[in-house]
């Protein structure tokens, strides 16, 4: 099998992500090894990567009701007047220029080095026509704050503001997804049951990452200690009644200095490290938990049409035998010693190929209802080229409907790698253990980078990634 070499987008990410950072810089070769494995599979071109399905910034995203706190708080956060627009997505990004910049939403959806890329090819799945409507959307908003330096922020707009609910709620699962920090303020909550309802049960279904954190905003008051738990209270016992118990809560007040806050986004390095770890964990098991099992289903729907249309054409060819014999009685010359087996030889020489030819004309079929399929899961993996690899001479003569995942070779692969991405956690893991036995130590594992290695999309020049 020929190596697949080195995707550009994870020589980039290892020069921009992973250089402070052993495991990730693991975790990367590790994605390699998985990119070997789908290419040697079909699953993968030879200069794509698995690493494109998550995002290696780390992510804070806010989601907000219709009273201006968000955006009052996005304000005091980003220490500037912060613009996005109540109907869009904002992605907010850090420049070295003075002057905001605010970009469509195709410079978010073509660069595969930002949050929400070929976003457009979900939107168009789930509604016809929209997906070139992307800067409907989305937006990308360059701003001079020093809290994005080498992280991203996403606005998401208000629920209710937009005619087509799926694709906003398409997109807010996905922002929640991606995230590894979700600021979430209570007046969401005071909206009509039925526009947050499928929001809140992506917030229950993701509430385990312990990526949430409840803002309730009375900046216009000063509450002592007493007071601010007591409304954490409140809220706890609201919110559970949601299926929301877990997730942390803060109070903004005249006084507090967002320490809660600051501490989230202090952490947001490890967030994100553990995040992209466990999405790889989830690429290595897809190969068995969805890739082979739909494959599979093709191979099965395709070996029975073969296999029915040569028996057609073989039945077709005893009846006309049974003609012959009727007619011309030539069983008596089938079943002669010497006639009888080169006239069987005769009958394979003539099925075999057609078989073959059979077996092609339904591999056609199937592989267009494997792209639709594709489709219909919204995963990048080509799946009719996996089905393709497997349309060797002797599985179309042979009754096999295994995958050729499925062999003990790519079967050992797989564990391999799933057995790394657990090394790969303790690894991290272990950064921070030592870090609490060494109190000799002066300070904890924080991966730092270079003001110059950050991506200004306004500056080409600042180690802009090609």
């Amino acid at each position: 099998m020929a190596d697949k070499t080195v995707s550009k987008h994870l020589i980039q990410l290892e020069k921009l992500f992973a250089s402070g950072n052993p495991a990730l810089q693991t975790a990367i070769k590790t994605f390699h090894e998985l990119d070997q494995l789908e290419y040697d599979l079909g699953l993968l071109d030879e200069n794509d990567t698995t690493a494109r399905k998550v995002s290696w910034w780390p992510i804070i995203s806010t989601i907000g009701g219709h009273s201006p706190s968000k955006n009052e708080f996005l304000t005091r956060f980003l220490n500037t007047e912060a613009y996005s627009n109540p109907h869009k997505f904002t992605v907010f990004q850090y420049t070295a220029q003075a002057s905001s910049v605010t970009l469509p939403g195709t410079a978010v959806d073509a660069d595969h080095r930002l949050p929400f890329y070929q976003i457009s090819r979900d939107i168009e799945n789930i509604a016809k026509g929209e997906g070139a409507k992307i800067n409907a959307y989305l937006e990308l908003v360059t701003v001079n704050s020093d809290i994005l330096k080498n992280r991203l922020l996403i606005d998401t707009p208000v629920l209710g503001t937009h005619e087509d609910n799926k694709i906003i709620q398409l997109l807010t699962n996905r922002t929640i997804a991606m995230s590894d920090l979700v600021l979430v303020f209570s007046d969401f909550f005071e909206a009509d049951s039925e526009l947050i309802k499928e929001t809140v049960n992506t917030i229950v279904e993701n509430q385990d990452s312990n990526k949430f954190l409840f803002v309730i905003d009375h900046s216009e008051l000063s509450l002592d200690a007493a007071r601010t738990a007591e409304i954490i209270g409140t809220w706890r016992r609201r919110l559970r009644q949601l299926g929301i118990n877990t997730g942390e809560f803060v109070v903004l007040t005249q006084t507090n200095e967002h320490s809660t806050i600051q501490r989230r986004i202090n952490n947001l390095e490890t967030d994100r490290a553990y995040r992209i770890l466990a999405v790889l964990e989830q690429n290595i098991r897809a190969v068995e938990d969805v890739h082979v099992p739909e494959v599979r289903k093709a191979v099965e729907t395709w070996k029975d049409r073969t296999n029915m249309t040569t028996l057609i054409v073989l039945g077709f060819l005893v009846t006309i035998l049974l003609f012959a014999e009727i007619t011309m009685g030539i069983l008596d010359i089938l079943i002669d010693p010497i006639i009888g087996p080169i006239f069987l030889l005769i009958l394979i020489a003539i099925l075999l190929p057609i078989h073959l030819v059979v077996g092609k004309v339904h591999a056609k079929l199937i592989v267009e209802t494997l792209y639709s399929r594709q489709r219909k899961l919204n995963i990048p993996e080509n799946l009719a080229g996996m089905f393709e690899k497997g349309l060797s001479f002797w599985r179309i003569i042979l009754p096999i409907k295994s995958t050729i995942a499925e062999s003990k070779k790519y079967r050992k692969r797989i564990k391999q790698l799933l057995e790394k991405t657990k090394d790969l956690v303790q690894s991290l893991n272990d950064q921070f253990s030592h870090f609490q036995i060494d109190s000799s130590a002066s300070t904890s594992y924080q991966p730092s980078y270079d003001d110059t290695e950050t991506f200004d999309i306004n500056n080409n020049n600042n180690n802009s990634l090609e």
